[in-house]
């Protein structure tokens, strides 16, 4: 997979959870996208929303979170003292459950996908061809 490869399946996901596959449905949808930015707003000021934490595996998924949070007008953040890989928001349960997670779900897993295919391309071609798994050995 190529990176315009990747940009075109990360655009395909997130119009998949806009509900865009034309122009103008893009165009809907990002007015759609504004909307609920505005209503996540007014939520937040005028209701104490619930609080979730998550926590993310390595760097790059914790940035990929961020960005995603932040694309939706969320202020994502972490306490003093908690690890570096936490992510504290606030947003409706029903947002986290229905969009916002399910969403990061698909963009990591295509990231991660991209992100293996080529660490195994450079491995074979700049260190070595085999680049496969150690082999197993009984006791």
């Amino acid at each position: 997979m190529t990176e315009e490869q990747l940009r075109e399946k990360l655009r395909k996901i997130t119009a998949l959870f806009e509900g865009a596959a034309t122009a103008g449905e893009r165009q809907a949808a990002a007015a759609a996208m504004e909307r609920l930015r505005q209503a996540l707003d007014t939520a937040v000021k005028t209701q104490p929303l619930p609080e979730t934490k998550f926590s993310m595996a390595d760097q790059w998924q914790r940035r990929l979170f961020l960005a995603l949070c932040r694309r939706y007008g969320l202020q994502p953040y972490r306490y003093r003292g908690q690890r570096y890989t936490t992510v504290m928001v606030r947003a409706p349960r029903s947002f986290v459950d229905g969009t916002l997670w399910p969403e990061y779900i698909e963009l990591q897993a295509a990231l991660h996908s991209y992100l293996n295919q080529a660490t195994e391309r450079i491995i074979r071609e700049e260190v070595f061809r085999d680049a496969g798994e150690a082999e197993e050995r009984t006791g």
